[in-house]
């Protein structure tokens, strides 16, 4: 649905609307098919002067002036689509015991939430690449984004979380033991999902990717646990390698390296070519991370959908805090410390402000998105090097394209 402009002026009525709508979808069409067919888009005889038209025009509308970001946030609508389809289609919705039927209402909460969905991207982009058909993936698609909702369920509680996705954690609404059981029986229905790719499948190709998400599920709780460490130790003295072996194991195995790897496996990769999607994941999921870190701090609460500078609230380590550790002076070091280890609700706003805008003068945040964008950078290089012998078709656009988003992102 095209964005609507709202313009502060009591000259403004019905009209202005109309002609605003009409002018960004067609912009939107426009860009659309200037992105997935060049030649009927010249044929179509919009030519580079329309090409600027469309961009400004798209910037009198408010809409997103970012061929990659509109390339992205399309295909990643398409996905949500066909994978949120699976899981609503899987779940179970009603029982006849009343509590039960509360149960399956609260498992349906998360998904029902506003996401990314840039696993199940990922996993069919890659099945897609490697000459597989994406409709084979999507059940292992779907079964990414359980692992991710029952993972955030059980994430929020640990962090002491208060929003998600826009609206209160599951444990703000019903309390931390019922998130808990709803936690775990998301979790029980992906290893149910996972099973019925023996039918979609094969039995062999199917435990194949059942042995991916164990290791991927061994990878995530020891990531988890490093951090959680540093929370009950009160560790500081932390250093950028430390950061990045947590960032490794808690995200980039469950965000990129094993939704790659399991969309390669039912594509028909190679193992020397699954085997490289390890390394090219980890750069990836640091860089996501990275860039989680900063929109913590600078994001708008609304696209971003939690809360703005959670992470100084819970005394988080990320790249950013660590990096204004080791540049601020001894006295402001303590003062941080200080304020980073006190539980969220000791903390006073001006005290988590306090903290931000030391990250501000030491250009802590500009250098995690430097460092961001420099490992997208690397990615993007594998990629090119690694699988230039690919198809260039539309999976390897969109996937360049998506490496891109991973820093162009505002939520």
């Amino acid at each position: 649905m095209p964005k609507t402009r709202i313009l502060h002026d009591e000259k403004f009525d019905f009209r202005h609307t109309v002609w605003y709508n009409f002018k960004a979808k067609f912009v939107n069409q426009g860009l659309t098919l200037l992105l997935k067919d060049p030649r009927r888009y010249r044929r179509a005889g919009l030519k580079q002067k329309m090409a600027q038209n469309v961009r400004k025009t798209m910037q009198k509308t408010g809409q997103d002036i970012s061929p990659t970001k509109h390339l992205v946030t399309t295909y990643l609508s398409e996905i949500k689509s066909q994978v949120d389809a699976c899981i609503f289609d899987f779940l179970p919705t009603a029982h006849e015991h009343p509590d039960i039927h509360q149960l399956y209402q609260m498992m349906l909460d998360y998904p029902r939430r506003a996401a990314k969905g840039l696993r199940p991207a990922l996993c069919m982009l890659m099945c897609e690449a490697f000459g597989g058909n994406p409709e084979r993936a999507v059940n292992t698609a779907a079964s990414l984004e359980l692992l991710q909702n029952w993972l955030l369920i059980h994430d929020d509680i640990e962090d002491g979380s208060e929003l998600r996705r826009g609206e209160p954690c599951l444990h703000q609404k019903h309390g931390i033991p019922m998130a808990i059981n709803v936690g775990d029986a998301l979790h029980c229905k992906m290893w149910e999902m996972l099973h019925r790719n023996t039918e979609i499948l094969g039995h062999e190709l199917a435990f194949r990717i059942l042995s991916e998400f164990i290791q991927l599920s061994n990878q995530v709780v020891e990531g988890q646990h490093i951090e959680l460490s540093w929370v009950n130790d009160n560790r500081w003295s932390l250093d950028e390698d430390d950061y990045l072996t947590m960032c490794v194991q808690k995200t980039a195995w469950y965000t990129c390296i094993t939704p790659c790897r399991v969309g390669a496996i039912i594509g028909g990769a190679n193992e020397t070519e699954i085997d490289g999607l390890v390394e090219l994941g980890k750069e990836l999921g640091i860089a996501f991370q990275i860039q989680d870190d900063v929109l913590n701090l600078i994001g708008d609460v609304g696209r971003y959908g939690k809360e703005i500078a959670g992470d100084i609230s819970e005394g988080k380590r990320t790249l950013v805090l660590i990096h204004l550790i080791n540049a601020c002076s001894k006295a402001e070091e303590q003062q941080v410390i200080d304020i980073m280890a006190r539980p969220r609700d000791e903390k006073t706003e001006a005290e988590v402000e306090y903290v931000l805008q030391l990250m501000r003068k030491y250009g802590s945040i500009t250098y995690a998105q430097r460092r961001s964008q420099a490992l997208l950078q690397e990615a993007a290089g594998q990629f090119k090097e690694g699988y230039a012998h690919l198809r260039d078709g539309r999976a390897k656009q969109l996937f360049l394209a998506l490496i891109n988003f991973f820093v162009e992102r505002e939520y």
